[in-house]
């Protein structure tokens, strides 16, 4: 028998009828409230962003894909669209990821001082040299807050050549992506359809220039 805190306590017989009326008095209250606002809420955003229904089918399609080096890939069970990004591209102007409206976006945000994220940079690399073009990229935005140039020469002496420069030295991207919950740790990707909803997520590196991930992205683009 599971002995209650309260049970042990002279007089708690005698106040638990007291204490079960109240208690049905608040969830009485929260059932009407949730009648009010709840419901009504409920319905609204049962069908989720229109733009992102035909994300619904892509991550059905993704499912079964997401194994071997994608494997901790996160299908989104319910697309939702991303919040504006801003960041600035390699001479300082600011880009937004709604620019890439109409083309599959890998986005993925990395640091130097974050171990993972320098390993997979080149597999990332390798999948924007793969499968970049018109139709997808792999905008990769960095994040590190001090010395603007240690990234790039970081990129250059590591052979870094098809991923644009993308940078965000506020680190605010990442902080938008949390609030959001698309974001916990680094480094983060998200796969976004070109209606600007998110299909997928992962937290922590993936071998993105394998076979796996590129039948992955291959499907995501409906090949």
């Amino acid at each position: 028998m599971t002995v209650h805190p309260d049970d042990t306590m002279p007089g708690s017989r005698r106040r638990r009828p007291a204490m079960l009326i109240g208690a049905a008095v608040v969830a009485g209250a929260g059932v009407g409230l949730a009648a009010v606002y709840g419901i009504g809420s409920f319905r609204r955003n049962a069908g989720g962003d229109a733009a992102c229904r035909p994300a619904m089918e892509t991550a059905r399609r993704l499912a079964p894909l997401v194994r071997g080096e994608v494997a901790a890939v996160a299908v989104a069970t319910r697309p939702q669209k991303l919040p504006e990004l801003a960041f600035q591209d390699r001479a300082g102007q600011t880009r937004t990821l709604s620019e890439w409206r109409g083309r599959m976006v890998l986005l993925n945000l990395w640091a130097t001082w974050c171990v993972p994220c320098r390993k997979e940079m080149p597999a990332l690399d390798g999948l924007e040299a793969k499968l970049g073009g018109a139709h997808f990229q792999v905008v990769a935005v960095n994040i590190d807050t001090r010395d603007p140039d240690k990234p790039r020469a970081w990129l250059k002496e590591t052979g870094i050549e098809h991923l644009a420069y993308y940078a965000d030295a506020s680190a605010k991207v990442f902080q938008d992506l949390k609030l959001a919950g698309k974001a916990f740790g680094m480094p983060t990707t998200l796969i976004v359809d070109p209606q600007g909803c998110e299909i997928g997520k992962l937290a922590g590196p993936a071998e993105w220039a394998s076979d796996d991930a590129v039948k992955l992205i291959t499907t995501a683009l409906g090949g």
